[in-house]
Parts: C-alpha cells; sequence; structure tokens
C-alpha cells in the first residue's frame, strides 16, 4: 500500500556510512537500510567483511549464505583505510553523511585520525555509532568481543541450560542482535535530535551492556533475594507451570501462568485433586515445588500426544505451542503468512533465501531495493557522486587507497 500511494520509506534521504564486519554492526546497518536509508558499506580491500567468507559451506560466489542476510539494501566500495589516500576519500563522504557506524577495536578509528572527535570537526550534526564486545570504556574496553564472551560475561550462560549442566549459551546470538537492535534506537534518537538542534553525538553500545540489559527478570531476583539465580530449563522463575512438558511422543510447552489457567488446566486435566494439594496451592508454592509439580502433571500428559495437548490446551483458552526445528518454523502456515521468508535475486546466485521483515509497516512497508553488494561493486559509483572521476580514481587507486 505505501508503494502505491507513492509514500518514500521513512528514512529515505538519509546517509549511512557502515564501517562494520561481522554481524552486530552489518545487522544494525541492513535495518536502516531496509526503512530507506542509503547504505555504503565502506570494506577493506582484499577480502572485504570476514563474514564473506564465513561458514562451512560454499555459496556459487565468494560470499557467504550469512553475508547475504546480513548486507541487503547496501552499497558497497573499497577503501583502504589505512591509507591516507583512503581517509581523504572518507572524509569527504563524512561531510554528506547522516550517521557512522564501526564497530573496530576501540581506540582504532581514533588512532586511524578517524575519530568523533575528529569527524565532528567535519561534519557537526554526524550521529557516530561505535560497535565493540565491552564498550569504549572500563577495564574489558581493550578486550577483543564477540557474542560468546558476551553471553559468558554478562551472567546470560550462568541461567541457560539446566542445573548441574556444563555451561551453556544461548543458541541465537543474543548480545550480538540485541547489541544492534538496541545501538539502532539510540542512533535513530540522536539522528532525530541532531535534525532539530544541528549537533549529532557519540553512541558507545557494547554487546556486554546489551546482553545485560535482558536480565530483568534473574537481576531483579538476584536483588531481591540475595541469591544468585540459577539456570532453569525452559522453566520461569516468575510463575509454574510454564515450561516444556513430556508428552507420549516428545515435547511440547505450555502455560497455566496465573491461578485462573491453573484452575483451568486441572480441571481439564481430570487432576481436580491437585487444586487441593498444599505444594500447588499459589503461584509461589508451585515455583517452590516446580519439579514435583512437572512430575505430576507430566503422570497425564505422558498418556497422549504432543499434538492432542496443544490442540486441546488452546482450544480451552491455555497458551501451548509444539516445539519447532528452524525448518518446521519457517515452513509453517503461520510463518508463510508473516513472509519470514523472501528470496532476493543476485548477480552471481541468482535467487536466495533471506529472513524476511521483523516488523511490519503499514503506509511505507519495507523493502528490497538492492541486493546484497558484491565485494566494491558501488566504489565508481559512489566516488563519482563525490566528483571523483575516472582520472582522480584512478590515481586513487594508485595511492593504495581502493585496493588492487
Amino acid at each position: 500500500m505505501g508503494q502505491a500511494q507513492g509514500r518514500p520509506l521513512p528514512l529515505a534521504g538519509v546517509r549511512v556510512l557502515d564501517i562494520s564486519q561481522v554481524m552486530a554492526g552489518p545487522y544494525a546497518c541492513m535495518l536502516l537500510g531496509d526503512l530507506g536509508a542509503d547504505v555504503v558499506k565502506i570494506e577493506p580491500p582484499g577480502t572485504g567483511d570476514q563474514t564473506r567468507g564465513s561458514m562451512g559451506f560454499k555459496m556459487k560466489g565468494a560470499d557467504s549464505l550469512g553475508f547475504l542476510n546480513m548486507n541487503r539494501n547496501k552499497r558497497s566500495i573499497v577503501l583502504d583505510l589505512k591509507s591516507e589516500a583512503g581517509k581523504s576519500v572518507l572524509l569527504r563522504l563524512v561531510r554528506d553523511a547522516d550517521i557512522l557506524i564501526e564497530n573496530y577495536r576501540p581506540g582504532a578509528m581514533r588512532r586511524l585520525g578517524l575519530g568523533y572527535e575528529a569527524l565532528r570537526e567535519i561534519n557537526p550534526r554526524l550521529v557516530y555509532t561505535s560497535i565493540s564486545g565491552f564498550g569504549q570504556t572500563g577495564p574489558w574496553s581493550d578486550r577483543p568481543g564477540f557474542d560468546l564472551m558476551a553471553q559468558a560475561m554478562s551472567g546470560v550462560m550462568s541461567v541457560t541450560g539446566y542445573p548441574d549442566s556444563p555451561p551453556v549459551k544461548a543458541g541465537v546470538p543474543v548480545a550480538d542482535i540485541g547489541c544492534a537492535l538496541f545501538a539502532i534506537y539510540a542512533t535513530l534518537a540522536a539522528y532525530i535530535g541532531a535534525r532539530d538542534t544541528g549537533q549529532g553525538q557519540y553512541v558507545d553500545a557494547a554487546l556486554f551492556d546489551s546482553a545485560m540489559a535482558f536480565s530483568v527478570w534473574d537481576i531483579c531476583d538476584y536483588w531481591g533475594t540475595g541469591q544468585p539465580p540459577q539456570p532453569l530449563g525452559t522453566a520461569n522463575k516468575m510463575t509454574a507451570p510454564y515450561q516444556a512438558m513430556a508428552s507420549s511422543d516428545g515435547h511440547f510447552v505450555m502455560g497455566a501462568n496465573n491461578q485462573k489457567l491453573w484452575v483451568q488446566l486441572c480441571t481439564l486435566m481430570g487432576r481436580e485433586e491437585l487444586l487441593q494439594d498444599a505444594r500447588f496451592s499459589t503461584i509461589a508454592l508451585r515455583l517452590a515445588h516446580r519439579a514435583e509439580l512437572q512430575d505430576e502433571l507430566e503422570k497425564t500428559f505422558r498418556q497422549k500426544p504432543k499434538d492432542h495437548w496443544v490442540e486441546t490446551l488452546l482450544a480451552n483458552g491455555i497458551p501451548a505451542g509444539p516445539i519447532l526445528s528452524y525448518p518446521e518454523a519457517f515452513g509453517s502456515e503461520h510463518a508463510q503468512a508473516r513472509r519470514m521468508r523472501m528470496e532476493i535475486d543476485h548477480p552471481v546466485e541468482g535467487r536466495v533465501p533471506n529472513i524476511g521483515f521483523a516488523v511490519k509497516l503499514s503506509g511505507t512497508p519495507q523493502q528490497v531495493r538492492r541486493h546484497p553488494p558484491l565485494l566494491g561493486e558501488h566504489t565508481a559509483e559512489v566516488l563519482e557522486e563525490l566528483g571523483i572521476g575516472g582520472e582522480e580514481q584512478a590515481r586513487l587507486r594508485a595511492q593504495g587507497a581502493l585496493g588492487t
């Protein structure tokens, strides 16, 4: 509908310089591109973004499917920022940029003469966002930071898995994706402010901080009781029963997470005696006797298959669901209706699958305007927009600005 009405995407006209690699930075910049921003991905000569060569299987071309899923709606140029000529080109790009996002090790951009203090002299309204493992300040700031380290050192891994099991990380990169989302909300807020004041600002986003921000229930439990929270498997520290349960043919999830639903569940299962059991009479007591509660409920759940219980519970207003693999989830009717898998035309790969847009806008729906770029695909195009013609491009190449 938004396209039919001719309305521009919300970030149309916003220029973003993406000087990031791997996940949090590229993912954040892709989200801005999905919303209409002109994202110029600045990559080092040779390999470009490290993710181009990642994953354990090959595509037709040199780029991994992971790269193709984090870099749509961007243009790629190659710049050697270690060369004076390459830095000079970046400075020209900065003049008209609105946002710069980078994820070099803390202090690296400043040592190159490309830190926030230097660039705001060229463009005072620039919003400069740095993404790192542990932030720009603090005793851990100079450590290399990846999702695994952030999960481990933020406390996330201490509550993931089952009691007495070896350490387990969250199955998805919660620190990377969480940091990307936190970085985007702060970056866009700073951009809105800069439009009114003409003054940009520096955004310091850390995987460590972002992972800790997810700890609301767990850290409040500790602050309130003085007891460090422990892993609970699929269970929940706020209410019970609210977890995976075993049936006759596998597990499913369910949640009778308030007193009304608890009464409904016991009645539906024909287990009214549980309503009289002193161990289970309140949420607090059910939490204190979670293991016994699970045992009692699974005596009944194990009598029939998981699909029966999911359908029965849902039909009676009790939340429940199957535990799906990724192929099952993406292949489900609901995921298809929500368009959570889409295909993008690519000049080398043909049609490539991409994860769909996680939120939907009614008036200006996100669009795939550009395929994930080949390395340096738009170098000449972007330079020409800066007024750098063929002769000067050749000179910059000879000076090492554009690689070989």
